[in-house]
């Protein structure tokens, strides 16, 4: 997947379920790879974070797609807060 690494900043990222993540705020480079290692997340979804910081790192490996949005591997599973069961 070649694409030009500016083009990624400020778009909207995606599950593979279309729940909305967060927006691309920077790049993770590994310099001596010459490889993309992650995406720098803001303005994430708090219903699938559980962090109190302004964003996330995702891997790269998670993104499935990039063209006008990111799409990147349902990662609910992931991170979603566990919420306790009330009895009835």
């Amino acid at each position: 997947m070649r694409a030009d690494i500016t083009s990624l900043f400020g778009q909207n990222v995606y599950t593979d379920n279309a729940t909305y993540v967060g927006k691309v705020a920077d790049i993770v480079l590994d310099v001596d790879e010459r490889a993309v290692r992650g995406l720098a997340i803001i303005d994430i979804n708090r219903e699938l974070f559980d962090v109190t910081s302004k964003g996330v790192i995702i891997p790269y490996r998670w993104v499935i797609t990039t063209g006008d949005i990111v799409i990147i591997r349902n990662i609910v599973n992931k991170f979603k807060k566990i919420q306790p069961e009330t009895e009835d």
